[in-house]
């Protein structure tokens, strides 16, 4: 019989022969070079603030969890991270995941499954798709951006429950979600507004509270929404934030934090001091939104919405 990994190759050789092969690139600690790919929007990822942050928590607490957030891997360092970052951006309550992408398959396989309706953004990230995937849910895709077509896949529902997932800010082209629009159709449907601010947090309203704080909509009791910590506070990780029943209910029922290991205790510090930078020097986020507009003029291309 052939080897059960001999199908691999021609599959590489496709790949290669289309363009589609992907390459590691390792870089240098230090190379001289303006960094125009990352997602370290702030600059906070070598601040030596946030640094240490994450220095002072390895000597208190070490390098790892040592477990999954249920068991050893809840420090008193995670406990404060969740409750500033869902005060900062003006919700109820928070949990910590170990990655954003965890953050996303939690809270929608959690609060979603059979019986129950996704309606998902098509250009929504890969993290949500594969939750909504996993959700055994039944999920509607809607073209981008597009309250109606949200409107019309809620009201000819036949499931009580239903939920409709969007980002911010887009992570391919930055433009915004009409948060407003699909929150007033989820609340005269009855449906819950998941919102990914990994792209907003930091970037987009007072202070870099995030799209649902600039449009008035953070703390509202029919939203949901989930945050990195690996991209405008410099760190690593990701968090749900929204009302205390949503956290209680993830924590018993979310397979990404249960049996994850929790996030390592220099990850939670460098988060916590970049959201103290964050807090103290309000101007970072508008500088942002200038840079961007500086750099899609001299591209020729259309600035992101300000």
């Amino acid at each position: 019989p052939p080897h059960p990994l001999a199908w691999l190759e021609p599959h590489a050789a496709h790949r290669r022969a289309v363009g589609l092969r992907r390459e590691l690139n390792p870089r240098a600690a230090a190379d001289g070079m303006l960094d125009l790919a990352g997602n370290d929007y702030l600059g906070l990822s070598r601040d030596p603030r946030v640094v240490g942050g994450a220095v002072a928590a390895a000597r208190a607490w070490g390098v790892g969890a040592t477990g999954s957030r249920l068991v050893t891997g809840t420090t008193e360092l995670h406990v404060a991270l969740e409750r500033e970052l869902a005060a900062f951006c003006g919700l109820a309550d928070g949990l910590v995941f170990s990655s954003g992408y965890a953050a996303n398959l939690g809270v929608l396989t959690a609060l979603s499954g059979a019986g129950a309706l996704v309606v998902s953004d098509a250009a929504n990230h890969a993290s949500l798709v594969d939750a909504c995937r996993l959700s055994r849910a039944r999920v509607a895709v809607v073209p981008h951006n597009d309250a109606a077509a949200v409107d019309a896949v809620l009201a000819a529902r036949r499931e009580e429950r239903a939920l409709v997932v969007v980002e911010s800010v887009d992570s391919v082209d930055g433009d915004t979600a009409p948060l407003r629009a699909l929150h007033a159709v989820c609340r005269a449907r009855g449906a819950l507004l998941v919102v990914d601010e990994a792209h907003g947090l930091g970037v987009r309203g007072p202070g870099g509270r995030g799209l649902l704080a600039e449009v008035g909509l953070a703390g509202a009791d029919d939203v949901v929404a989930t945050v990195t910590l690996s991209k405008a506070l410099g760190a690593q990780g990701g968090a749900v934030l929204g009302p205390a029943a949503v956290t209680a209910h993830l924590v018993d029922t979310a397979r990404s934090f249960i049996f994850d290991t929790g996030l390592a205790p220099p990850a939670v510090g460098a988060a916590l001091a970049a959201l103290h930078v964050l807090k103290a020097e309000r101007e970072r986020p508008a500088a942002v939104l200038r840079n961007a507009a500086v750099l899609a003029a001299a591209a020729g291309v259309p600035a992101p919405p300000s």
